[in-house]
């Protein structure tokens, strides 16, 4: 009887992650296709219903209509599995993300390694997609995205690891937990021995849009030089899939973001608590990586890179060690 009911629970949050995420996807796409028209003075979206809120419909079932086309060539097993690398990781990944205390479809109490090393994965769909499509710009595109996230893993990690020790726990929701009382208990603060907390939050949320490939760090995609980059040979399905898997990413980067630095659910005042706050604070930072991304202009291969090699990941270091002090310090 219990079996049964587990596996309907797991069927009913696998429905509902697969929801959201395809939600999101869709509409993060017209959020930022209205937000970039209004940065730039137009009007964006706003023919396929009420200001153009059918849009995102419209695409997906143009996308999914149109015929799958496998250019000559390309080695055709890698060529198609790797959308399918692109999206899988990020669904399994929402599955041990705490929306509130209740709504969570497995605590796991390895959850943070959990999600690195299926974010991870991630890169390897962007190496596949451009190696076997035998273009030269997406070879390019897979060669610039694969040295990127190596890069950019590397503080993020760090950061993670100060926060695990800070916190002393791996479980997203013990995480959480750890910042209750209100916004000065937050990771976000050193209130909680975090030495460098405001330097820390801006470290990671740089990181996190690094590893999304968001613009100004878009090195792998970079359309004026590279066409598409890795997924310049993809259409229909195939690339919708890339697509989706970007945003869901985004979606994730946010919502890790929101755990390890902003409280998760709790309210910043101390007050009632809730999902309510939790999707507040992370689409608030879905908002800013739209805005940032159609207002700074792309930086180049060397610089990105010397960002994270000669800035992060000596500052994330620092911090990780100075932490270490504090907390053996004042215990």
């Amino acid at each position: 009887m219990d079996l049964g009911i587990n596996v309907v629970e797991m069927l009913i949050y696998l429905v509902g992650i697969i929801a959201f995420a395809a939600g999101n996807a869709a509409y993060l796409v017209w959020v930022e296709r209205k937000g970039a028209a209004h940065i730039q003075r137009r009007t964006g979206p706003k023919e396929v219903g009420p200001y153009g809120l059918l849009q995102p419909l419209a695409d997906g079932a143009k996308l999914m209509s149109k015929q799958l086309i496998i250019p000559d060539g390309v080695d055709k097993p890698l060529f198609m599995v790797a959308p399918l690398i692109a999206m899988v990781p990020a669904i399994m990944i929402f599955v041990t993300i705490p929306f509130s205390d209740s709504i969570i479809a497995r605590d796991i109490n390895l959850g943070l390694l959990m999600i690195f090393a299926f974010a991870s994965v991630n890169v390897l769909a962007l190496l596949l997609g451009g190696w076997a499509s035998r273009n030269k710009y997406a070879v390019i595109s897979a060669a610039r995205a694969v040295s990127q996230n190596v890069a950019y893993e590397i503080p993020m990690l760090i950061i993670a690891i100060t926060i695990v020790m800070v916190s002393g726990s791996m479980n997203l929701k013990e995480i959480v937990d750890f910042q209750a009382g209100g916004f000065w208990n937050w990771n976000f603060l050193p209130t909680n021995g975090n030495f460098l907390g405001p330097i820390t939050f801006v470290l990671f949320f740089i990181c996190f849009m690094a590893e999304t490939n968001r613009a100004p760090f878009d090195l792998g995609e970079a359309e004026s030089e590279l066409i598409a980059g890795f997924h310049t040979e993809y259409g229909s399905m195939g690339f919708g899939l890339f697509f989706m898997g970007e945003y869901a990413n985004i979606v994730i980067g946010a919502a890790l973001t929101v755990i390890l630095f902003l409280g998760g659910w709790y309210c910043p005042f101390g007050l009632t608590d809730g999902i309510w706050w939790f999707l507040i604070k992370m689409y608030l930072l879905i908002w800013t990586v739209v805005l940032i991304r159609w207002t700074y202009p792309r930086v180049t291969l060397w610089s990105l890179l010397n960002l994270s090699w000669k800035i992060l990941i000596p500052f994330s270091l620092f911090n990780l060690l100075a932490s270490a002090g504090l907390i053996k310090i004042l215990g």
